[in-house]
């Protein structure tokens, strides 16, 4: 597979041959599924708490004595059954993460890389040479690049002024080659790289 790449002001350059053992995988929902269910399990926070009867202040004293009153028998003014009581298997703090082959997320991460080349979501930018820290010019840049989607920008050297420019653009994501994801290319629509940051995703990931 062959693409073009472009400049700032989306005029072509010159061409670019794709690495076949990436851009040739052929699509696997399943797979797909599997590592973004299990990166956002990875981003949960967990931290929802309810309190049992052993962790509500007070209810340390018999309300009453067991017999003779004529009222149900109760031990605590904190028994989940009392208004002010403790929860029943409320939630607790828990890690929802867990971890996949690291095969797998690569052969992902891979298969969705081919996938924006073949629908022609993957838009080969010569540099990054010029731009300046103004978030004015980098939404101009886009909408000369026909970028009116969400964009992943992945660029191999940290560039001051594109994570700057690009900061208040909430449509926008500046990574970088190792930070690169399976969920991050399935929630954004565009995925533009330089030749540069392209060899290094596939150093990286297509081992």
């Amino acid at each position: 597979m062959e693409l073009s790449i472009v400049n700032l002001k989306n005029e072509n350059t010159g061409t670019l041959i794709l690495d076949p053992r990436i851009f040739e995988l052929a699509l696997n929902k399943g797979l797909i599924h599997e590592v973004v269910v299990m990166q956002q399990a990875c981003l949960r926070q967990g931290t929802a708490s309810t309190k049992t009867k052993g962790f509500v202040r007070g209810g340390g004293k018999k309300p009453w004595k067991q017999k003779g009153t004529g009222r149900a028998r109760a031990g605590s003014i904190r028994s989940p059954l009392w208004r002010g009581g403790g929860t029943i298997f409320g939630p607790t703090p828990r890690d929802y993460s867990y971890s996949m082959p690291k095969k797998k997320v690569r052969l992902a991460l891979c298969i969705m890389l081919a996938e924006k080349a073949r629908e022609g979501e993957l838009k080969i930018l010569k540099d990054w040479e010029g731009i300046d820290s103004k978030t004015k010019t980098f939404s101009k840049i886009l909408d000369q690049l026909n970028l009116l989607d969400t964009t992943l920008v992945v660029n191999e050297m940290e560039n001051e002024n594109l994570i700057r420019s690009s900061a208040n653009i909430s449509r926008v994501t500046v990574t970088r080659p190792e930070g690169l994801n399976v969920l991050d290319l399935v929630s954004h629509k565009n995925l533009v790289v330089t030749p540069g940051s392209l060899t290094k995703i596939v150093e990286v990931w297509g081992k």
